[in-house]
């Protein structure tokens, strides 16, 4: 979850720190004091597009911190930090996020320098932000496959790596047919440059790691004299009278008379034996080496020209000589395929039929496995729209069939299914798009429904809320209160509202508050007690003077939040 949120020079926010906790927090205030402005700050933390306009007039950078704290080590993000080098210790994470006032945008994850796009990768494992203009994507088809497949996963997951396995081959075997069946001119010149590139390497005569064997050959020669040295003098300081091996052999006879009279000595006298024929073994290895050196010069010339064909070889094939090697057997492969290029088309085509066969296949098994989650999905939907007070409402989501006939398919990286949410939300009505049924409060509702449902199966830490019970209220306003209460329940949400039901029934509420110094205005964060709440809640109720009567409508309605909490 996001425990610690830090912003500067944001906007009209010069500092601020917030510390947030488990369970619902909400975040209330008068409209223009701030609160969109700390939702748009962890929107850019999470790798939402920056802009100079951000920077506090005046300031030089804007900064933004989010402490993260992940104590699932299953959680997704572990996954990201070890695909991009990053340590994540103590179960914590941060992601930090500067704009300059000239633009330019610094992202760290954890200290380490990132790009923007990495940045957001991790953002989307961490935060799942909604707003009031969320609804737009939900009411896009082309989500809805998405949302589908959000819905127990881990029974689609199998059968989803199987399928990718095969459609990601037959993706290349049919960018292979098409390069291979381009036309003759293109196919001719193509052949080549192949047979040219393959007589050129064959003529280099390359070995596996010759490159390394003659860089190391080379070394050698270069520094015969000083290699000839270090040996001559190694050598001379451990053999001969008064020199290492001879001190050696003074020091064992020394310990040997009385090691039978005392076990350390003995222990000792041992050891110093071990060591003098290790060191008298290693003198006579230094000595041979000694005696099979030779300068070269002739051979040094040799190795110098061979290392700077080798080389230019380099520059063309590949950064090693086995990578040259293995450029070499590619294509002799394919200059056999161009040569033979109606056989082996033909020979092709049938790889790519069985391949699709297999394809179509796997994406049949997927489409059985999405229909059954869609009648249990709908099923729930239906559930928890009566919450919500739309008991008239019918959801349903529309398959497009014509992909059940091998022959009229046409696959994509999701198999086959094409689908659509539809819904009638009154009675009668017969069902339609989402975009062209439902109004924007029932949009809120179904988009909740939706989060509530899927929450437990996304895995982010924390679900922010940006104003989504905008134009509802009475017992709506509070279905969705208990709804954005109970999504909480899996994870850290953090709520921005101007409805008292939805504000009391926050386990951590935060006001903020616009105040002005030196003609500047500032932004301010302050977390209420109970008594402070009970204010706020008739604030919020009554619009402006608070009354005994708004107070006590204020105290009963979070004593209706505690006996909610209590019982769910």
């Amino acid at each position: 979850m996001l425990t610690e949120l830090s912003i500067r020079n944001f906007a009209i926010i010069e500092q601020v720190s917030v510390t947030f906790h488990d369970g619902l927090t909400v975040l209330t205030g008068e409209t223009g004091a701030g609160k969109s402005i700390i939702i748009d700050a962890i929107q850019l933390l999470a790798g939402g597009r920056g802009s100079v306009d951000f920077v506090r007039h005046g300031a030089k950078k804007a900064e933004i911190e989010g402490l993260f704290s992940i104590d699932k080590p299953t959680h997704p993000v572990y996954e990201k930090a070890e695909q991009f080098g990053i340590e994540i210790t103590d179960e914590q994470i941060v992601l930090e996020r500067t704009i300059t006032s000239r633009g330019k945008s610094i992202c760290r994850v954890n200290g380490k320098l990132v790009t923007l796009a990495i940045l957001k990768e991790f953002g989307s494992t961490l935060i799942d932000i909604h707003s009031q203009h969320e609804t737009q994507s939900l009411m896009d088809p082309s989500n809805h496959l998405e949302l589908l497949d959000m819905y127990e996963p881990e029974l689609t997951e199998e059968t989803k790596k199987e399928y990718t396995k095969i459609y990601d081959k037959l993706v290349e075997l049919n960018n292979r047919y098409k390069k291979i069946s381009e036309n003759e001119q293109e196919t001719a010149h193509r052949l080549d440059l192949l047979l040219f590139q393959k007589k050129e390497l064959e003529q280099a005569e390359l070995n596996p790691n010759e490159d390394i064997q003659l860089e190391d050959e080379r070394q050698s020669l270069a520094n015969y004299e000083q290699i000839f040295k270090s040996l001559n003098d190694a050598y001379f300081a451990l053999y001969g009278e008064q020199k290492g091996l001879d001190w050696i052999s003074q020091a064992h006879l020394a310990l040997q008379d009385t090691s039978k009279h005392d076990p350390f000595i003995a222990e000792k006298e041992e050891e110093i034996a071990n060591y003098y024929y290790s060191l008298e073994e290693m003198t006579f290895d230094i000595r041979n080496r000694i005696d099979s050196l030779q300068f070269d010069p002739e051979r040094l010339n040799e190795i110098e020209s061979r290392l700077n064909e080798i080389n230019r070889l380099k520059k063309k094939y590949g950064a090693t000589v086995d990578e040259m090697l293995e450029y070499s057997a590619k294509i002799e492969e394919e200059i056999e395929e161009l040569s033979n290029k109606d056989s082996f088309l033909a020979e092709l085509a049938k790889k790519i039929e069985d391949t699709q066969k297999d394809a179509f296949l796997e994406a049949k098994q997927w489409h059985d496995i999405r229909k059954r989650a869609a009648e249990q999905l709908i099923h729930e939907i239906h559930k928890e729209l009566k919450g919500l007070y739309l008991e008239h409402a019918t959801f349903s989501i529309s398959f497009d069939e014509e992909g059940l006939s091998e022959e009229q398919t046409t696959l994509h990286k999701n198999g086959f299914d094409k689908i659509r949410f539809l819904i009638s939300t009154n009675a009668g009505e017969p069902l339609k798009e989402l975009s062209k049924t439902a109004s924007g409060g029932e949009l809120s509702r179904i988009m909740l429904v939706l989060k509530k449902i899927f929450a437990k199966h996304q895995g982010v830490t924390s679900v922010i809320f940006d104003e989504v019970d905008t134009g509802v209220s009475g017992r709506v306003a509070q279905a969705i209160a208990e709804k954005i209460h109970q999504i909480s329940n899996d994870s850290q949400v953090i709520c921005i509202t101007h409805l008292p039901q939805v504000a009391a029934m926050a386990d951590t509420h935060k006001f903020i508050r616009k105040k002005e110094k030196t003609n500047r205005t500032y932004t301010k964060v302050a977390e209420l007690s109970k008594e402070e709440q009970t204010e706020e809640l008739s604030r919020m109720i009554t619009g402006t003077k608070m009354t005994a009567t708004a107070k006590e409508h204020a105290k009963e309605l979070l004593e209706l939040a505690s006996t909610f909490k209590q019982n769910n």
